[in-house]
Order: structure tokens, then C-alpha cells, then sequence
């Protein structure tokens, strides 16, 4: 109690203030009519997921190079790699990238089947045996596919005529290196589409509800009452929380069109995928991963979108910024995409070190690589930036909006205190 008789208030600190404003929006948006609306939204994404697979598909070649491994003796690995050169340019494609498995060389005891097993290298299938009797070891699909190619390559190197072509046996494993690389750069392109597809579709949500609050002033009601920095903070939070409302909503719906149909979604995914890939850190450790790399995404971009409304003096001008912004996400998108099983090179390195395009490079690299440390070190400066571009504007808000409104306000008169 004061001296006067009346109760004394605390000021909120930044926490608590971000908590009041996370609170007040959560509900007002999870109760409204828009959200349930917004919750049929999905069904267009859905459809055009279906059509950029077929884009990924060509990434998905263009990323994994072929390559048969040799291991012969020292002068039919060599007769088999000039053999290939000779005929590569009449037969293009057809014909894989020949290199000798420098581990068989002058192993008497070499086990092809056993180093695929491994998946050492980078090999869709081992050529062995001699020029007479070539042998090709690799999984059922690469064998089917490079015995032939094979079979002439040997002939060529042994001078041989068409008709006296020898003939190739096989041996089948279970996977090969080159294999598991094309199953894991599946996974890393599935896991980037679903990622973009919920952070574009909710991340709007963010700057309609500052636009909204911009028109009617509201904003600046706020702003008078609590710090920026937590009201940037709370609506940011607050929309986030909505956000994964709505993914258990679309969880449920499609576990239980799961649970109808199931019988004919697992003959179509038999018949169109084979098996399900994959990723290097495995299932559990990925799918945290997932929703840890979509929270900072959607964190990334709605403290963008927040910016860009601290940057608008109106309603139409925050959506008018707002266009520029969602084709940078899309160009982002499609550079991760194109990084794809290309870890440690310049431009997947640039990619990582971009805030907005961070989250989908370091999803695709679980997918990729066992490496989990490298994790952390993007995590926390994904943290950063999210800090930094919510900082940036509160500031440009103060400068911009408050400034424009109130040029003349009392600067003495003090804000109202809102009880701890």
C-alpha cells in the first residue's frame, strides 16, 4: 500500500508482458470464426505439393551422380575405364561413371558385397570377376540396370565382337551407398515442402493480425501501455501457438482419413514409392527436429512480417511490403532445394548462414548427414536473428508509427502500469 491508501503496482517485466499479449491474442484468434475457415486452407497447398514433386524429381537426378565402382585387377580396371571413355560418347547416359575401388586394389581377399553392405563410397554397384566373366554386385534395381551396360563395356575393353559379347552375372544385396543417398535426398525433399508449405500458410496469420490491429489503433494502445519488444514478442508467440493448434487439427483429420482408407493408401504408396526413406539421424531424432527447425522458421518469418508492419504507415501498405517478402521466401526455398546433397560446399554453407533460409538447409542436412552438433550451432543462431529482427522492429515501429501519431503527445505523460 502507498501513503496515500492506494495499492501499489508493479511493472511487468519483458516475460511477463510478452505472456499478457501471447495470451490476449491466442484466444481472440483460436475462438474466431476466421480460424475455423482458415482451417479448410490446407486442401490448395495439398494440391500444389502434388505437382512440385514432379520438379523434385529432376533435382533428385541432377543431385545424385552414378557411379560403378571396378575391382578388377590393375589392367582390367584399366581396360574397363578406357573401354567406357571410348564408348560414352556414342551411348551418353547409358553408360555410368566407372571408378576402380581403390580399397580392392591388391586385396586378394576383397568383399564387394560386403564393402556395399558398408555403404562405403558413393557406388550404385561393383563390376568384379575379369574381361571374360564380368560379375556385377549391387541391389536387385542396379543390377538389373548396369549388366548390360556392363557387359558391353567388358567386351569393348577385350576386343570382342558384338556377337561374342560375354555374359555378366550378378549378385543382389540388400543396399548399396548410392541407393541410400538417392532414399535420403527423398526424405530431405519431402521434409523441405512440408516445411515450406506450413510456414508460408501460417506465417500469414501474423501480419493480417498486426494489419488488423494497425486499422483500428489498437497497436498503439498497446504500445502505450507495455514495452515493444514484448508486444512484437507475445503476437509473435501467440500466432505460433495458433499455428500448431492448427497442425493437430490437420494431424487428426488425416490420421483418421488414415484409419478409413487406410488399405488403399498403403497399396498407392507401395506401388509409387517402394519403401519409405530413411534419414541419416534417424526417424525419432529427425521429426524433432522437424518441429524444432519449423518453430524457428515460422519465428524468422512472422518477426519479418512484424518488421515490415513496423515499417508501414497503413493497412494497404503492409500488404503491398508484404509481396516482395513472399517471393524472397519462395527464391529461398527453391536455393535450399537446389543444396540438396551438396553438404559443405559454398552455397549450402550461404544458404545455412541465412536466417530465413536456415531452417530448411539444416533440415535437409539431417536428412543427409549423422552430424547432430552442427544442429546446435544453427539453432542457436537462428535464436539470434529472431532476437535481432524482433529488436529491429519495435524500433522502426517507435520511430515510424508512434512518431507519425503522435508528434505532439506529452512525452512526460507516463505509461500506464499494468498490475504483476
Amino acid at each position: 500500500m502507498s501513503q496515500t491508501g492506494t495499492p501499489t503496482r508493479s511493472r511487468l517485466n519483458l516475460f511477463q508482458a510478452s505472456w499478457v499479449i501471447a495470451r490476449r491474442d491466442f484466444v481472440a484468434v483460436l475462438f474466431s470464426r476466421a480460424f475455423l475457415f482458415f482451417l479448410l486452407g490446407p486442401l490448395f497447398p495439398v494440391l500444389v505439393g502434388g505437382l512440385a514433386g514432379s520438379i523434385g524429381k529432376s533435382v533428385s537426378d541432377q543431385a545424385v551422380s552414378v557411379e560403378v565402382g571396378v575391382a578388377m585387377s590393375a589392367s582390367d580396371n584399366a581396360a574397363m575405364i578406357a573401354a567406357a571413355d571410348v564408348l560414352r560418347p556414342q551411348l551418353g547416359g547409358f553408360l555410368p561413371a566407372l571408378r576402380e575401388v581403390k580399397e580392392a586394389a591388391g586385396d586378394s581377399n576383397f568383399d564387394a558385397r560386403a564393402f556395399l553392405d558398408q555403404r562405403r563410397g558413393n557406388y550404385a554397384a561393383i563390376v568384379t570377376g575379369t574381361l571374360a566373366a564380368p560379375k556385377v554386385i549391387g541391389t536387385q534395381g542396379q543390377v538389373s540396370r548396369w549388366s548390360g551396360p556392363a557387359e558391353l563395356i567388358a567386351a569393348t575393353a577385350a576386343g570382342a565382337s558384338p556377337s561374342q559379347l560375354p555374359r555378366a552375372t550378378s549378385e543382389v544385396v540388400t543396399t548399396s551407398a548410392a541407393s541410400e543417398r538417392t532414399n535420403r535426398i527423398r526424405t530431405a525433399q519431402a521434409a523441405q515442402m512440408v516445411l515450406f508449405l506450413l510456414t508460408m500458410l501460417l506465417g500469414g496469420m501474423v501480419l493480417s493480425n498486426l494489419a488488423e490491429e494497425k486499422g483500428n489503433k489498437i497497436i498503439e494502445i498497446l504500445a502505450a501501455a507495455l514495452p515493444m519488444d514484448a508486444v512484437f514478442m507475445g503476437k509473435l508467440f501467440a500466432m505460433l501457438g495458433v499455428s500448431f493448434v492448427g497442425i493437430a487439427v490437420w494431424g487428426a483429420l488425416g490420421w483418421g482419413f488414415w484409419a478409413i482408407a487406410e488399405d488403399a493408401i498403403v497399396t498407392v504408396t507401395q506401388t509409387n514409392f517402394r519403401e519409405l526413406p530413411g534419414p541419416a539421424v534417424g526417424w525419432p531424432m529427425f521429426l524433432v527436429l522437424g518441429i524444432v527447425y519449423f518453430t524457428m522458421a515460422y519465428l524468422l518469418l512472422g518477426s519479418l512480417f512484424l518488421t515490415i508492419g513496423a515499417m508501414a504507415s497503413s493497412v494497404r501498405e503492409v500488404q503491398t511490403l508484404s509481396m516482395p517478402v513472399t517471393m524472397l521466401q519462395l527464391m529461398v526455398f527453391f536455393l535450399s532445394a537446389a543444396n540438396i546433397g551438396q553438404t559443405g560446399t559454398a552455397l549450402e554453407l550461404s544458404s545455412i548462414a541465412f536466417p530465413l533460409s536456415s531452417p530448411f538447409a539444416m533440415l535437409a542436412r539431417a536428412a543427409m548427414e549423422e552430424t547432430l552438433w552442427t544442429h546446435a550451432l544453427a539453432l542457436v543462431w537462428q535464436v539470434i536473428a529472431v532476437f535481432l529482427l524482433v529488436k529491429g522492429g519495435s524500433l522502426l515501429f517507435r520511430k515510424r508509427v508512434m512518431k507519425s501519431g503522435g508528434a505532439g503527445r506529452d512525452k512526460s505523460r507516463k505509461r500506464p502500469r499494468f498490475a504483476a
